[in-house]
């Protein structure tokens, strides 16, 4: 039970992104500078380590998306 919970839960929030990237995204502009762009991280992520510590992951990958970061700009998930 609680596996499906899961996997409705990642469903829902890859659904979000999804709406995310094909409504605000082009219209806030492409302007992601990291290898894959923060949606499709967030997508990679909540797949690879479930709901919970995937949008974790996400949330604090798109926090470092800012100009003055010092990151890499290939950071896969």
């Amino acid at each position: 039970m609680i596996a499906f919970l899961n996997n409705l839960l990642s469903r829902f929030l890859i659904f979000l992104v999804m709406i995310y990237r094909y409504t605000l995204s082009p219209v806030m502009g492409r302007h992601c500078r990291y290898q894959p762009t923060c949606s499709q991280y967030m997508i990679d992520a909540i797949k690879k380590y479930g709901p919970y510590r995937g949008t974790y992951r996400g949330i604090k990958r798109i926090f470092r998306c800012h100009p003055f970061s010092k990151h890499d700009h290939y950071d896969p998930a």
